[in-house]
């Protein structure tokens, strides 16, 4: 089915205002809010995960030390596994029957897991604590199968230093691709090494793209693509043309692991698409930096990644598990640990709780983030074959991107191949 979705200021931006009613049950010291599963006497239960890897797994264990310091009969076991490597291991122990209690997954992955049965449903969490949008991504038929664990999005990075030397002016919301093209052209200096700007030619830029150009990645039912049509093309362009004119060719490096990253921390980079995530990477650059909402063109609209945790349906111990799902992914100590590192952002709807986050600098201009969130595109969601769907759309724009097919051909070709995924 088709789970991309729009959400305008009344969905998760307007969320944000909502107030926490109540933190999560079983957080605090009375003992009768303890969960029934540890009445009986001592619980161990096993959480994997890939969202510590890189360098936050003291970050995650801060929260689990939390956990266990509240519910004293219940013991967390944590594995964690890099990215690249989760969901193949996860794969692995499903088909085991091995699976951790709690583990990880994306939005991108949910509408599989959830068909597929092995989320438990959590009928007893409490997702007020959530922005609504978040929390109904996970929910199918009226029934919770996952709790959202953060989200990000992208904005437009960019480097202040070299605008002031171009003479030209900041980024604003207000922003269009046309306004976003100039300014690239007139900061590239391909012969000493400067780029105007940076967008990955991928799956995960198109179907953003696609909506700002006013248009949809797949029908509404989510039977067939969408996608070859006027604004398809005009997104598709839009990315491809960048490439040798304002940003490197797939040949000088683009594409490659940290290449971008690379030329924005070294000054050789104007303008940067990229995720919330890198803040803390940025945080010792010898350059002044900011971001902006991302331009668009018919409309906004920004890309909205969510992780999200669930619990195993073969799990003997759910009730624990499900108790310690919600206080990893909404409990005070979650929150606090996530703002100070910096480590994506927490899924809550208590909007005094996040601005602390709004008060950090490097970047001046985080309400930019929550800006982005008036008009979102999720990415779509189509099971099983999620992940050939998004290769083929990227082996195809790579292809467009680099001359050997026209913007025309390869969309009429990832047309096909990704209906044939659709049945």
């Amino acid at each position: 089915m088709n789970r991309t979705r729009w959400t305008a200021a009344t969905g998760i931006a307007a969320a944000l205002g909502l107030t926490l009613t109540a933190c999560v049950s079983g957080s605090t010291d009375d003992p009768a809010t303890e969960p029934a599963a540890t009445d009986d006497g001592p619980v161990t239960i096993s959480y994997t995960n890939f969202i510590s890897a890189g360098g936050n797994e003291e970050n995650l264990q801060t929260i689990v030390d939390a956990f266990e310091a509240e519910h004293e009969n219940i013991t967390v076991e944590v594995t964690t596994l890099p990215y690249a490597d989760y969901f193949t291991a996860l794969q692995t122990d499903l088909a085991g029957g091995t699976v951790a209690d709690v583990f990880d997954i994306e939005f991108a992955n949910y509408a599989s897991y959830q068909s597929s049965g092995v989320l438990a449903p959590l009928d007893g969490a409490d997702t007020s604590v959530y922005q609504t949008s978040l929390a109904e991504a996970y929910a199918t038929d009226g029934t919770q199968y996952a709790l959202p664990s953060s989200f990000s999005n992208v904005v437009l990075f960019y480097n202040k230093d070299l605008f002031d030397a171009a003479g030209l002016e900041y980024p604003t919301a207000d922003w269009t691709w046309e306004d976003e093209r100039a300014a690239a052209e007139e900061l590239t200096d391909a012969d000493a090494g400067v780029w105007g700007d940076y967008q990955p030619i991928s799956y995960h830029e198109y179907y953003k793209t696609v909506a700002q150009a006013g248009g949809q990645f797949l029908t509404e039912d989510g039977t067939a693509v969408a996608f070859n049509s006027p604004e398809g093309i005009t997104a598709a362009e839009w990315l491809v043309n960048k490439s040798g004119t304002t940003m490197p060719t797939a040949e000088q490096g683009a594409g490659t692991p940290d290449f971008d990253s690379g030329l924005f921390t070294g000054g050789e980079l104007a303008m940067w698409h990229t995720g919330i995530w890198m803040f803390g990477a940025l945080a010792e650059a010898d350059f002044a930096w900011d971001i902006a909402v991302e331009p668009g063109d018919a409309q906004q609209a920004s890309a909205l990644f969510s992780n999200a945790v669930g619990v195993s349906a073969s799990s003997e111990n759910q009730a624990a598990a499900a108790e310690f799902a919600q206080f990893l992914t909404s409990s005070p100590t979650t929150v606090d640990v996530r703002l100070e590192s910096g480590w994506e952002l927490p899924p809550i709807a208590d909007q005094a709780q996040l601005d602390t986050y709004l008060q950090q600098d490097n970047p001046a201009n985080r309400q930019a983030v929550f800006d982005s969130l008036e008009q979102v595109a999720l990415a779509p969601s189509i099971g099983d074959g999620q992940a050939e769907m998004q290769d083929i759309v990227t082996e195809e724009l790579t292809e467009a991107a680099a001359g050997r097919k026209s913007v025309e051909e390869a969309l009429a070709s990832a047309e096909e191949r990704v209906n044939a995924l659709l049945g």
